[in-house]
Formats: C-alpha cells, structure tokens, sequence
C-alpha cells in the first residue's frame, strides 16, 4: 500500500534529532501519537539542518531543483529523499510539506488528513493581532513583521489527549511547513 514507505518513515524516526539526543527514550514514547507527530513535523522540515526531507521556498527562481507546483506525490520526493542521502529535497511549499507529512503518519499508523484555508497569517509578535500599517493616502507600508498570504494547508491527526482530557480527544493539529527557526 505504502510502496516500500515504511521503511523510510522508520529511517526518518531513527535521523530525527530527537532519537540522536535519548535513542532509549525516544523509542519508549513512538507508542504516542502526539510525540511521533511532533518528530515527523520536525523532519518533513528540513530548513532546521537536520536531515528533514524538504526545503521551503515560496520565492525566486525554481531552475535548478523543482518547482513545488511539479511535484505529483509524496512518494517520490520521499524516495528521492532516500536517495540523496538523507539531504533535503528542493523545494516544497505548504501544500507539499502536508501531503507528506500526511503520507508518513498514515504510514505508521496515524490517522490524518489535509486542511486548507483561505486568507491565513501568522502572527510574529504574539499579541493576537495581525497587523498592517498604512500612509496617510491610504497606502499599505510594508513595517509590520506579521505576514498573511491566500492560503495555508496542514493536517490534522486523530488521536486521545490523556494529558488534557477527553473532551480534547479528536482530530489534532499539526503543521510541518516552516514559519521561522525552530529552537530546537
């Protein structure tokens, strides 16, 4: 079904930072959805430097790798993935990094769909706004550090939450498509 997949997801657990920091303790928790989502969310990432399997870019010239528009599937970029020796994949966009994603935690096991929207932003600051400033004519200024686009696709991966109760039991949210740096 997965096409010779599940072994590159298990490589991919095994590359993650997290199993090179505490291999034992890492192996304990893959019973637990919601740590194997944050792995796999912290490898399909590859702008970390750290054998994620895709690169971000949403700007500039396409010509010397592939345009994310190109890519048809999860599957080849995963293989590719493989056979460049673990090296980041050029170039994917939100849509691709969620089809991958998707495509590994359906693989282990996990239940998990995409999501899109339209009119997303991301707000940098963290005060619950997002904010435009605009001239005296009305001219929008380019100051702000909050960003919105057209759209956004993630996923969303069905598991219990014994740490926040039943009443959060469900669908969970998870997004491998770089915002910023990670911190680890």
């Amino acid at each position: 079904q997965f096409q010779d997949l599940l072994n590159i997801c298990l490589t991919m657990l095994d590359l993650s930072l997290y199993y090179r920091q505490d291999p034992a303790m890492d192996v304990s928790r893959r019973g637990d959805p919601k740590y194997v989502g944050r792995v796999i969310s912290s490898m399909i990432n590859g702008n970390d430097n750290d054998n994620g399997v895709l690169l971000g870019k949403w700007q500039g010239s396409f010509h010397s790798h592939e345009n994310p528009s190109r890519w048809d599937g999860s599957v080849v970029i995963l293989k590719k993935w493989r056979q460049d020796n673990y090296r980041p994949v050029q170039y994917g966009q939100c849509w691709v990094f969620a089809g991958v994603m998707c495509t590994v935690l359906r693989c282990l096991g996990i239940p998990t769909r995409l999501v899109s929207n339209f009119n997303s932003a991301h707000d940098v600051d963290r005060n619950l706004s997002i904010d435009k400033y605009y001239d005296s004519s009305g001219r929008s200024l380019n100051i702000s550090k909050d960003s919105t686009w057209d759209y956004h696709v993630w996923n969303e991966s069905w598991f219990i939450r014994p740490d926040l109760g039943r009443s959060y039991n469900g669908w969970q949210v998870l997004d491998a498509t770089p915002q910023e740096q990670s911190r680890g």
